[in-house]
């Protein structure tokens, strides 16, 4: 080839575009379930303008990339299968992913107790031996924080096998043998957490912006944020500060005098796992908006002694998770906080340390200020030495109790320990009534009532004598008189005993 035909022919290459091929995040990905009964989003990266053809279980469907690459498509909802399918998707080049099941997709996230190993739990290392459920599928993104919002994780799905079940989180675990035992479809559940979490690192930016009283966390988000307006600001203010210290550094410079310090140049937001928002960007982000049915939640250790703060942080997490998945108000069930002694550097148990009892309050306060919200009570099942308690299988039973009854329609089962509704004085006594009582109250142990306590105006509790009177609790003491107040295992390691018949706990509560 001449010279000036070779040249034509390279400057062509080089001037054309680069056509990239298609990719996928890695949540979707062979080994998968996709959420049955909704839409199902399918996204990924091409070349912008490229058609992309994504085809499944008879259906078929294009798009084209925009012009950052970026295309999705939804699926017509779909009818579970147990039978694994290939979902291809073709443009340039062609993606086939196997053995995809249709079913239910739960995500669970949190501190450590939900990361806790299912090897590590009670029974754990039989239970995983005889794991072998090919209809449930494992996911666990890797420990990561990232400033920015990340497209995918380095993850894969997984077969449910006594190797991969071992080191798998064993509350979502036991809740997904539960859900695949009792409604016979495949179950597919992901696992983000973190122990030593804060809430904060798991919120997105969408969050924090619809909570008022977090708005300063993103404020100061925003101020590290090339970008936003908080950051010129931020940046402008600091680089006056800067020239203020110039002109008075030359004077120390002529005074031949040691320079003050420079104005430290505000940085980006905290990363890591006591951070903010990095968990959310590389952990929670890459799975949006990936179908599921709803999320899972245990964490609250590392924010012990924020009481309804704690509340309001929830509220930023739910709604900011709800906001970006576009999925309308899913499932958002909270493990509680299990009974701990978290004073144990004391030589005596401190039973007036009220830190655990306010964050309880602050996470039942999610089933009446936030639609479709679960609590999971466990003051029944800790370990006042342990802040990791064993027994996850139960755990994992009861959140699959309050998704049977309210996602399932499985009618009439009972999935709550009574929850505190009303108080009536009656003279020097308090009647406490109930809702979720199911079959009735009772002493999980026989013996009488304990951790009830009552309080006049003046707010001093004093220990109390509670008896059970059909479906109420008459509560008295002799030292209060004029009862005007009432609570309920308010202390770090109450030793409760009142639950409903179908052996489900009493929460926490107080009256006022």
């Amino acid at each position: 080839m001449k010279p000036i035909a070779q040249a034509t022919l390279l400057a062509a290459f080089i001037s054309s575009p680069l056509l990239a091929e298609v990719e996928l995040p890695s949540v979707l990905g062979s080994g998968m379930v996709l959420q049955q009964g909704m839409q199902v989003p399918i996204w990924g990266k091409a070349s912008a303008g490229e058609k992309v053809t994504v085809t499944f279980s008879g259906q078929s469907h294009e798009t084209a990339a925009s012009e950052d690459g970026k295309w999705i498509v939804k699926l017509n909802p779909l009818k579970t299968n147990a039978t694994g399918q290939t979902l291809a998707v073709q443009a340039l080049n062609k993606i086939e992913l196997t053995d995809v099941l249709v079913g239910e997709v739960w995500l669970g996230s949190g501190q450590s107790n939900m990361e806790w190993s299912l090897s590590a739990s009670d029974g754990g290392h039989v239970d995983a031996s005889a794991a072998d459920f090919p209809q449930i599928r494992l996911f666990s993104p890797p420990h990561v924080s990232q400033p920015t919002p990340q497209w995918t994780c380095d993850a894969t799905w997984k077969a449910c096998n006594p190797e991969n079940a071992s080191s798998f989180s064993a509350v979502l675990f036991y809740m997904a043998r539960e859900l695949n035992r009792e409604l016979s479809v495949p179950v597919g559940v992901i696992n983000s957490s973190w122990g030593g979490s804060r809430i904060e690192p798991w919120t997105a930016l969408e969050g924090f912006a619809m909570e008022p009283s977090q708005r300063d966390i993103l404020r100061a988000i925003n101020s590290g944020t090339p970008g936003t307006e908080e950051y010129k600001n931020s940046m402008l203010a600091w680089l006056g500060n800067v020239q203020q210290w110039a002109q008075h550094a030359r004077g120390e410079v002529d005074a031949k005098k040691p320079l003050s310090p420079m104005p430290q140049q505000p940085g980006p937001p905290a990363q890591g796992y006591q951070g903010v928002v990095g968990l959310y960007h590389a952990m929670i982000h890459p799975l949006v908006p990936f179908a599921l049915r709803g999320v899972v939640w245990y964490q609250g250790e590392s924010n012990l002694g924020e009481g309804m703060d704690y509340y309001h942080r929830k509220r930023a997490l739910i709604g900011g998770w709800r906001k970006v998945w576009n999925q309308g108000d899913f499932p958002f069930y909270t493990v509680q906080l299990a009974p701990y002694n978290y004073t144990k550097q004391s030589l005596e148990i401190d039973r007036t340390y009220d830190g655990l009892p306010r964050i309880w309050e602050a996470q039942n306060a999610t089933l009446t200020g936030i639609p479709n919200t679960g609590v999971v009570v466990t003051n029944d099942i800790g370990n006042f030495n342990d802040i990791h308690p064993t027994n996850k299988k139960e755990v994992g039973r009861r959140l699959a109790l309050i998704a049977l009854a309210k996602e399932y329609g499985k009618k009439d089962l009972v999935f709550s320990g009574p929850v505190y509704s009303t108080i009536k004085p009656e003279g020097a006594k308090i009647r406490v009534s109930f809702t979720s009582i199911g079959g009735g109250l009772i002493s999980r142990d026989g013996k009488p009532l304990r951790e009830f306590q009552l309080a006049g105006d003046d707010g001093k509790f004093k220990d109390a004598e509670a008896v059970i009177e059909g479906n109420e609790i008459l509560v008295s003491a002799a030292k209060v008189p004029s009862p005007t107040q009432v609570r309920f295992a308010w202390n770090q390691i109450p030793e409760a005993n009142l639950m409903n018949k179908e052996g489900l706990p009493a929460s926490a509560f107080k009256s006022h």
